[in-house]
């Protein structure tokens, strides 16, 4: 039984912790994927012809021609793919020195 003069934690008191937890989610999942979105977005818009990348499929290919919704990739001689945008990963090297990310 509680105490007579026990009073309950007001509504404040309840919704700290759960305010607390979800500012730590926030901060440790939502920004850190955000930032990370924005970036590959930001590559993406940046991909022009000689630079050297990687798609979601594992293939190693040299950008041949960049359209507004696909990318055209070199594989090999004579082997030439057309995938998405999104379907490139990374950026492996820039064209003419650039920087290397990986």
């Amino acid at each position: 039984m509680p105490e007579p003069g026990a009073a309950a934690p007001g509504p404040f008191a309840m919704l700290f912790p759960i305010a607390v937890m979800f500012l730590i989610f926030y901060v440790l999942v939502f920004r850190p994927q955000a930032k990370a979105r924005k970036e590959h977005d930001q590559m993406l818009k940046q991909l022009k012809k000689h630079d050297e990348v990687v798609t979601t499929g594992g293939l190693f290919g040299t950008v041949v021609n960049v359209k507004p919704d696909r990318v055209t990739l070199r594989l090999d001689e004579n082997v030439r793919v057309d995938v998405e945008r999104s379907a490139v990963t990374r950026l492996v090297k820039r064209a003419q020195g650039g920087e290397t990310t990986g």
